[in-house]
């Protein structure tokens, strides 16, 4: 070597692994955790571990923090926004969004046929699904399992053309829902030809999810026990993704929607969900199948 060469580093060994990024300060990770859990919600601890390339254990005490400071709320298994959305009541739900609604309630309604068993989530928009329902005077023999009390007295009027159950369990009036405990009990034994399910949230990455936890074990059930299942969303739920996850998009046969912007709609589908836009036609004309009116579930364990 001659006295004006620069010494060369010593060359890595190839089989040496590259260096991980450099760890963020633990001031600046806070900040953009808080920001994470901001935008989208909901996010699990795992997630975040995996994301900043850390333990479960150090993102936790990052959470814990956080949360002292009042800039995102502790859950079991992750972190909620404080801004989260709040769960409407019923009656103030179903002022929004009316007009697609109805739309959704009738793209639905026409997937119906006679002797059909159907399952019927509890909401606003599962609501107008019983309402269109009502106007397909042709159907006969449908059976409607539903865990919402306004649903079932919409249908009253249609006993005996229909033949309507109603799910045990507790009471929640706020959405004049039956939850657990005893819920699934109805559920857990039939099974359903279609099942529409509502949500708060439709999302790319995250799924089909529900601010309410014990409707979302319930949601989670009813989609299990029917042969096809669909979600019905207006077109404010698509993009958010909240606390509960009712399942992956794969789970379900389609999305029906409604008011919904067109990049949210191509989003999801390429995503792999088949997504149907309501046009508000009027239900009706659907022919008539020969069918059981609900089978009975496979024993089970």
């Amino acid at each position: 070597m001659d006295g004006n060469s620069t010494p060369r580093p010593a060359a890595q060994p190839a089989n040496q692994p590259a260096a991980q990024p450099a760890a963020l300060p633990g001031e600046r990770r806070r900040d953009r955790i808080a920001d994470l859990v901001g935008r989208r919600g909901f996010v699990r601890t795992a997630e975040l571990a995996r994301e900043f390339r850390l333990s479960e254990v150090t993102i936790r005490t990052d959470l814990e923090s956080l949360a002292a400071d009042g800039l995102l709320s502790r859950v079991h298994g992750g972190a909620l926004s404080v801004d989260r959305p709040a769960e409407r009541p019923f009656e103030e739900e179903s002022s929004v969004s009316t007009e697609a609604k109805r739309a959704i309630g009738v793209e639905a309604a026409s997937l119906v046929r006679s002797g059909d068993c159907v399952v019927l989530d509890v909401g606003t928009t599962t609501t107008q699904i019983a309402l269109a329902l009502l106007e397909r005077h042709e159907l006969e023999g449908v059976v409607v399992v539903t865990n919402g009390l306004t649903i079932a007295l919409a249908l009253e009027q249609a006993v005996p053309r229909f033949t309507v159950i109603v799910s045990g369990g507790t009471l929640r009036p706020l959405q004049h829902s039956l939850v657990n405990p005893l819920a699934t009990s109805v559920f857990a034994g039939i099974t359903a030809d279609l099942a529409f399910i509502g949500c708060t949230g439709v999302h790319a990455i995250h799924g089909v999810t529900n601010v309410n936890l014990p409707e979302t074990d319930l949601k989670r059930l009813m989609t299990q026990t029917a042969r096809r299942s669909y979600i019905v969303a207006d077109g404010s739920k698509l993009g958010e993704a909240h606390l509960g996850v009712i399942g992956p998009l794969d789970t379900f046969e389609a999305l029906i929607t409604a008011g919904a912007d067109d990049a949210s709609v191509a989003e999801l589908r390429r995503a792999g969900l088949d997504v149907v836009a309501a046009r508000g036609a009027t239900a009706g004309g659907a022919g008539e199948v020969d069918a059981p009116p609900c089978d009975p579930a496979p024993s089970r364990p």
